[in-house]
């Protein structure tokens, strides 16, 4: 696994790209700038690697658009040591980015193959999850809850209760709803019963899969 000074150039500009977009949160650019994405796709496309845009990787998912992982980052105002479930770890780059801004990550991934895939590949390049788990995003994680923040890397139909419910007072759950685009969406509880609501631009998402029995 090779990160060369070419590699390391590459982020630095990728950066610079997410920054003239509007990526201002310092913590967020500096992981960018420091996780090395090309090894989170095929080899055979590492080209693509630091392009600001989406790629595929197994199971017909995705690893999301650099900017998309910026904006979620930044969106959800990580502090340090606070807990974040993550649905969806996908290929663990979003993962690594919450690891980089200093969150306990706790990350459902719904399809086997990207489970165990991540769950290997992640700790050889130094990053911990507090758990990763292979189940249903859509329950979340009830025996760990509440959490600081939620963050949700597909797309869904609809906004879980189970994962409104896991959400501490103050806490904030960002996730992409809606069925062919997404609107970015930001709920801030507010209280025991009261959320605000926030609608913040169209993404487009793969979908986000129920457990099916």
């Amino acid at each position: 696994m090779k990160d060369t000074h070419k590699h390391q150039g590459l982020r630095k500009k990728l950066a610079t790209v997410l920054e003239a977009k509007g990526i201002s949160d310092k913590n967020v650019l500096n992981a960018i700038r420091k996780i090395p994405r090309h090894l989170f796709i095929d080899s055979s496309f590492e080209a693509h690697a630091y392009q600001d845009k989406a790629f595929p990787i197994a199971a017909e998912q995705t690893i999301s658009q650099p900017y998309t992982v910026a904006f979620q980052s930044q969106t959800l105002e990580v502090k340090k040591g606070d807990k974040v479930l993550e649905i969806g770890t996908g290929s663990g780059y979003q993962t690594a980015v919450l690891l980089e801004v200093g969150a306990e990550v706790y990350s459902i991934e719904r399809q086997h193959e990207l489970f165990k895939k991540t769950s290997l590949f992640l700790p050889k390049l130094g990053y911990r999850a507090k758990k990763l788990i292979f189940g249903d995003g859509y329950k979340g994680l009830p025996e760990i809850a509440p959490f600081d923040k939620i963050i949700v890397t597909a797309g869904a139909p609809f906004v879980p209760k189970a994962l409104l419910s896991q959400l501490k007072v103050g806490g904030r759950l960002l996730i992409p709803v809606g069925e062919v685009t997404q609107i970015m969406t930001l709920f801030i509880r507010k209280s025991a019963k009261e959320f605000e609501k926030h609608e913040l631009g169209d993404f487009a998402f793969v979908p986000m899969l129920e457990e099916k029995n």
